[in-house]
């Protein structure tokens, strides 16, 4: 439904919001309206006298969402091992503080990574996105390359997509596959929506491979890409839609 402010005195001109917001010129943007490219809480506006509250009204662009509050930050690091997934580690470990000082906002991360695993993790200040991505039953799919002892055989990547049982229930990769074998380890690639604890450790310790080292390549649509280990930015106009898309139709499922 288009905000009730949709063609009086209040709220501000759609392609004004669509400018703003760093989608496209505002001549562009009213093309993308006349297009019927651009939806409002799901109804395409192709009227460009409309009016919206950009505190309040979703927009989104050939499908994608924009991000209309830009008071919210998100940011991408590449979290090094021995770092742990908090704001304060109460036993003196290093933690995410380390990464989180050079920003006015108070930014947290969204879900977590083991200490002794590297990777892609995703700050923000986005509480109600973090909420979404982080919750287990919204199963955002990550992707993990895992060095493993052993020679990893196609038997048991097939294994690990069969399904194993584990303590805590059986578990299946969505997807696996062998990147490397030399002696004595294995790279391997696993894509999981789960976010039960360790994972992909106790996944490869059951089919006899524990690892030795654990990096998450993918989170949702986002990719780690050329970032460096400690390195962090700023996440894209198109990485951020991405992600507040992901966030909007898990939404629309509860």
């Amino acid at each position: 439904m288009v905000s009730q402010s949709e063609g009086s005195a209040e709220g501000v001109r759609l392609q004004k919001v669509l400018a703003n917001a760093g989608v496209a010129s505002r001549r562009v943007s009213e093309n993308l309206i006349a297009e019927g490219r651009v939806r409002v809480n799901g109804t395409v506006v192709t009227e460009l006298g409309s009016r919206i509250d950009p505190e309040v009204d979703l927009v989104d662009v050939d499908g994608q969402a924009v991000q209309l509050d830009v008071s919210k930050r998100y940011v991408m690091l590449n979290k090094p091992r021995g770092v742990m997934s908090t704001m304060k580690d109460e036993q003196g470990r290093p933690d995410l503080r380390e990464f989180t000082r050079e920003f006015d906002e108070r930014i947290y991360n969204v879900g977590r990574l083991d200490g002794d695993t590297s990777g892609l993790l995703v700050l923000t200040n986005d509480g109600e996105l973090a909420n979404v991505l982080a919750h287990p039953r919204f199963g955002v799919t990550k992707v993990y390359i895992a060095k493993v002892k052993g020679e990893v055989r196609g038997s048991t990547v097939q294994e690990l997509v069969k399904g194993i049982e584990l303590e805590d229930g059986p578990i299946a990769a969505d997807k696996a596959r062998i990147l490397d074998v030399s002696r004595g380890t294995s790279l391997v690639e696993l894509t999981l929506h789960s976010g039960r604890n360790r994972i992909v450790r106790r996944m490869m310790a059951k089919v006899g491979h524990p690892v030795v080292e654990l990096v998450r390549r993918q989170f949702g649509p986002l990719h780690l890409g050329p970032l460096r280990t400690g390195e962090m930015r700023e996440l894209s106009k198109d990485e951020r839609g991405a992600l507040l898309t992901l966030a909007r139709e898990a939404e629309a499922e509860k």
